[in-house]
């Protein structure tokens, strides 16, 4: 039955958590067992009250989350949910559409391809190109990937979709040791084993080299897909795209773009030279719910052979109808059938924010990110591991006698619960990775940071190297 104080209940104590986010840690409450008691309470033989549910939800929930849209937030790249995405994606569960194919939700269907093209323009991809909504870079990645994989072979007179991938030509991938853990999810569940794949060197920044890529293609004279990077996980860093795509232009391959939350920089004023080529590509993978805001779960996977991407992901059946005059349909570009109407969020932000204002949020995260590397510089300790272009900082700090102390700076940082931050490991080091991908902080913010950056510093690293640690 239908209650409208269960919305009203799910409003208030949503914008409740949202208006105290920054007053509080942002490290959840309580560990996973006191968490599970709180969620463990048995499946009851009748159904509660809908009410007493949905506060003890809340009360158990919010002892286990992380501030990811506070302002003290500085570890993973995570987007900050924008307000009017979330009023938007509130609509979109009350409505209830399934935006499998334009009959079933025709709104979320024009919402999505609308969007999409709104997309395309701002990331400055070639306009014919096709598109799909899906759930993040790694399904956005699988699709361009299996479009990759079908064009690919029908280029050598194999048809993929009806003879299968038994006794097909044998496709390599050359991919970037740096590349990111979610293309090898893709590429391992469209079947490309480890021992397909090309590992191409890395440069210290962690982009490809294209003299290593030229030397290992040119021993390979088979189909091939040449997988490139906008963004490095750890330092922002952008292959060289005009270079890669000339190379696969003369190899007859096809060039995927990884570019999760980097390609966003094609919609900034100041940083759209590092993105220069990518619009060559024949694919790109790309985040929504990190630098675009909208709420989890958003990612898109545009083709610029829509022929190629509709014969890898269509799906047809008696009971999808279809007509002349609809819109289009979803399910000729996404694996999925049943999904949800994740256009509606998507035209709702991108309406609220504007091109501007989506140059404003990238921007300001990355001057954010440039602000605090200059600061932490100062520290002679602290050792950041590339030039800071994007939104990216990756740190080591060692002692005076080159001993490493990240780990303990890390966990100093943590036991104080002002600052969200995380370790990582890149390259067998033990790094602290600060990400600035959320809506923009000021300058005091970073500021305060840094000092307190600075004094954590210090007491790790007191009295052994204390003259060696200068205030900021």
């Amino acid at each position: 039955m239908f209650n409208k104080d269960h919305f009203g209940f799910a409003a208030d104590r949503a914008t409740k958590y949202r208006e105290n986010v920054n007053t509080t840690s942002p490290y959840p409450d309580l560990g996973a067992d006191q968490l599970r008691q709180l969620f463990s309470t048995g499946l009851p033989e009748q159904g509660r009250p809908g009410h007493d549910v949905l506060v003890q939800l809340a009360d158990a929930a919010e002892k286990g989350l992380v501030g990811s849209t506070g302002d003290s937030f500085y570890s993973w790249v995570m987007g900050a949910s924008d307000p009017v995405g979330i009023a938007a994606d509130w609509l979109t569960s009350a409505w209830g559409q399934n935006a499998a194919i334009y009959q079933t939700a025709p709104s979320a269907a024009i919402a999505e391809e609308v969007a999409g093209s709104w997309l395309l323009d701002l990331l400055r991809l070639p306009k014919e190109s096709s598109f799909a909504f899906t759930t993040g870079a790694t399904m956005a990645s699988f699709i361009c990937l299996a479009a990759a994989r079908s064009e690919i072979s029908r280029r050598r007179g194999w048809d993929l979709e009806r003879n299968g991938l038994f006794c097909a030509p044998e496709i390599r991938v050359f991919v970037s040791s740096e590349a990111h853990s979610s293309i090898y999810s893709a590429l391992r569940y469209l079947g490309f084993g480890s021992s397909r794949l090309v590992k191409v060197e890395a440069d210290r920044e962690g982009a490809m080299i294209v003299k290593d890529l030229a030397e290992k293609m040119s021993k390979y004279t088979g189909p091939s897909i040449i997988i490139a990077q906008a963004g490095h996980i750890n330092t922002g860093a952008f292959d060289d795209f005009n270079a890669i795509c000339d190379l696969a232009h003369a190899h007859n391959s096809w060039v995927h773009i990884d570019g999760a939350f980097g390609l966003w920089a094609n919609a900034s004023k100041q940083r759209q030279h590092l993105g220069a080529g990518s619009e060559r590509a024949d694919s790109w993978a790309v985040d929504g719910h990190k630098w675009l805001q909208i709420p989890y779960d958003s990612g898109f996977g545009f083709v610029k052979d829509e022929r190629a991407h509709q014969r890898a992901m269509s799906m047809t059946a008696g009971y999808l109808n279809e007509a002349l005059e609809d819109g289009r349909n979803p399910t000729h570009f996404a694996p999925e059938l049943s999904r949800r109407a994740r256009g509606f969020s998507v035209w709702a932000v991108l309406q609220h924010l504007g091109r501007a204002g989506i140059s404003d949020i990238v921007d300001g995260n990355c001057n954010n990110a440039r602000r605090l590397g200059a600061h932490l510089r100062k520290i002679p300790s602290v050792n950041i591991l590339h030039e800071v272009i994007l939104n990216q900082i990756s740190l080591t700090i060692k002692d005076q006698d080159g001993q490493s102390q990240t780990q303990a700076v890390i966990d100093k940082l943590q036991a104080h619960g002002i600052f969200f931050v995380k370790e990582a490991d890149w390259c067998g080091v033990k790094i602290l990775r600060l990400s600035f991908s959320s809506k923009t902080k000021t300058d005091s913010q970073i500021d305060e940071f840094a000092d307190h950056f600075n004094t954590i510093c210090r007491s790790v690293l007191e009295p052994k190297v204390a003259t060696h640690c200068n205030a900021i």
